[in-house]
């Protein structure tokens, strides 16, 4: 059991805590929700002994196993498989065990490490990494890349399995969907709901949270409010607690019926039933969820963009890729004005490749892409981030974009972005990932798009700035194309589905239940494929196996082989000396007078020669045991 008792936690003259308490027991699974800044990074870091609380008590079961994801990767040479085995300590630390015994020469110490390999599944260790790194989105030729030859956000995949390698007591997981697409979340979600230790979990997925914990613990107030149930309940209960607060009362109201209008807009138009109900069900827990953060910093409202022609964009039989083989082909695809798509497939299917084509930062390598007159494209994209201006504040990137604005008016639309004082004229270097994220959207409402382009726009985005992003874009009145791994974010925002898939592009007909069950088919179907293969790789492993677990074996008796041999030889020899000597016992004149020294020091030799030779037994029958086991 965790324990915080009358914790105080400050950053620097910042008091992130106060007399905060909070239990967690073993098994539990629990979400730490709150505001970019209030501590919940800065609690991890006390849990792994990294800080020091300012007041109060912490209290851990000791010899728990700590598990957590590296921030960073060194440019290994290593391979990602052995890199995520890694993770497993114990593992690493027995396999170094039986290479000392095996270079001793020593047999116990070698039974003895095989024995703890066999009990920690240290024979499996290899097939489940690469399973993990399967489900997280590596391919089969990945796993002897080097480490060095990913990018940075495979690294933190790699960083990902490695973590979820060790055999851990508490797992402590910060974002860890930041990377990952939907595919790659969805099996993240099966492998935690099975991990049987107990989880920390800070994420700013709520679908995720849904499907993983059992409780909330929300950072507010420098205090732990402890909610029960996934993020749906808290919402629930926090929209209660909120909606009594009389001041709060009317922003609440404005919200819902924004909501509503663009609800009614939906239902308008909807002509597909299934599609619409998913739909309605989603904005109207959209309606649901809106209470609960009226008192968010972020609230902002796309501005009537120019009118364009129908459609705004066309792709006519385009093939795109890089360099001489397309990574899609056949591709046609007409946006009209209002239409809202989302993109679902396979992570490096080339989601992100048709939207950049889109964008028109990418040429068709055969056909064409038409655009309409009077078009406007908003383009987030995770590069976006790194073209801001570092030496530039927030106010200053929004006055390139309109000179003849007037200053107050620029502050007050920055204000909506979580952007007031002092930072709104601040350098944007040492901007947090969330903050960036922030100013590159303000930058893209700020131009009025009547297309708006979205790949992965809530990587870094806390709850309450993704439900301002949700709210704002169910009144955006453009052409809207998203890539995301929020599945709120998709089911609030989008009309149809388009699947990315196998080097082509084409409607899909459903929802995100029905593109999970379209996942689970693919991987049933592949599995089926390779069975036959597998079934001749698992009958080969099985007799590698047997013939290096045998080998194993008879390594590791060599030496009690060699002891019982010996043993025998000492035996023999010792028989041959006690049958001397009672020979010698047999001569009649020994027991004459003139004999009686010499009879005495036989019979006190014969007494030693025996004493021996029942050590002797002794020694061998121990050693017998010890070689059949390790035989067995």
């Amino acid at each position: 059991m965790i324990s915080l008792r009358n914790l105080s936690l400050y950053r620097g003259s910042l008091c992130l805590l106060e007399q905060a308490e909070l239990t967690v027991h073993a098994g539990q699974k629990l979400g730490l929700t709150g505001a970019n800044g209030t501590g919940k990074s800065s609690l991890f870091a006390l849990l792994r002994g990294q800080l020091i609380a300012d007041a109060g008590d912490v209290r851990m079961p000791g010899g728990w196993r700590i598990a957590h994801v590296a921030q960073e990767t060194p440019a290994l040479s290593r391979p990602a498989l052995d890199y995520v085995l890694d993770g497993d300590e114990e593992l690493r630390e027995v396999e170094a065990e039986l290479a000392h015994a095996q270079q001793a020469d020593a047999g116990e110490a070698i039974a003895r490490a095989h024995g703890r390999l066999e009990a920690i599944g240290g024979y499996s260790a290899r097939a489940r990494a690469a399973e993990m790194l399967h489900g997280l989105g590596f391919g089969t030729a990945d796993l002897e890349r080097p480490v060095s030859r990913f990018s940075g956000g495979w690294r933190m995949r790699l960083n990902l399995a490695q973590a979820l390698m060790c055999r851990s007591d508490l797992l402590l997981l910060d974002e860890p969907t930041n990377h990952l697409d939907l595919e790659a979340v969805l099996w993240l979600e099966q492998w935690l709901a099975a991990y049987p230790g107990t989880l920390l979990l800070i994420s700013h997925d709520r679908d995720f949270l849904d499907a993983v914990v059992d409780g909330i613990v929300h950072l507010e107030h420098r205090r732990l409010n402890v909610y029960k149930g996934g993020y749906s309940e808290f919402e629930r209960q926090r929209a209660e607690r909120l909606a009594q607060q009389q001041a709060l009362h009317e922003r609440q109201q404005r919200e819902v019926a924004h909501l509503q209008r663009f609800i009614d807009r939906f239902r308008a138009k909807a002509t597909k039933a299934k599609a619409a109900q998913s739909r309605i069900k989603a904005l109207e827990r959209m309606e649901r969820i809106a209470p609960a953060h009226v008192d968010s910093p972020f609230h902002f409202r796309f501005r009537p963009a120019p009118r364009a022609g129908n459609p705004l964009l066309q792709l006519e039989e385009a093939a795109l890729g890089y360099g001489e083989s397309p990574l899609l082909t056949g591709i046609r695809l007409s946006l009209a004005p209002g239409e809202r798509v989302g993109l679902l497939g396979p992570n490096g299917a080339g989601k992100s490749t048709l939207i950049k084509c889109l964008a028109g930062e990418l040429e068709p390598l055969a056909g064409s892409r038409s655009s309409a007159q009077g078009l406007r494209v908003g383009y987030f994209a995770q590069h976006q981030l790194e073209q801001l201006d570092s030496d530039a504040s927030p106010l200053r990137h929004l006055q390139r974009l309109d000179e003849r604005a007037q200053e107050q008016s620029l502050r007050d639309y920055l204000g909506g972005f979580g952007f007031h004082g002092e930072q709104a004229d601040s350098p944007v270097a040492p901007f947090s990932g969330g903050e960036k994220a922030r100013l590159v959207l303000a930058l893209l409402v700020y131009q009025k798009p009547n297309l708006l382009l979205l790949d992965e726009p809530t990587n870094h985005l806390d709850l309450d700035m993704r439900q301002a992003l949700a709210s704002a874009l169910a009144g955006f009145e453009g052409a809207l194309v998203v890539v995301s791994h929020d599945r709120y974010l998709l089911t609030t925002t989008c009309e149809e589905y388009l699947l990315v898939e196998g080097g082509r592009v084409r409607a899909f007909d459903g929802d995100l239940d029905d593109y999970r069950d379209w996942l689970r088919q693919q991987r049933r179907e592949q599995r089926q494929a390779e069975q036959p293969r597998e079934k001749q790789e698992h009958s080969a492993d099985a007799r590698k196996l047997q013939r290096r677990l045998e080998a194993q074996r008879r390594q590791a008796a060599a030496p009690l082989k060699k002891r019982v041999e010996a043993l025998d030889r000492e035996l023999e020899r010792s028989g041959a000396q006690l049958q001397a000597l009672e020979e010698a016992l047999a001569d009649p004149t020994l027991y004459e007078a003139e004999g009686k020294v010499r009879l005495t020091e036989l019979l006190k030799e014969q007494g030693e020669l025996r004493q021996n030779q029942a050590e002797l037994e002794e020694q061998w029958l121990e050693a017998q045991d010890a070689l059949e086991q390790a035989l067995s």
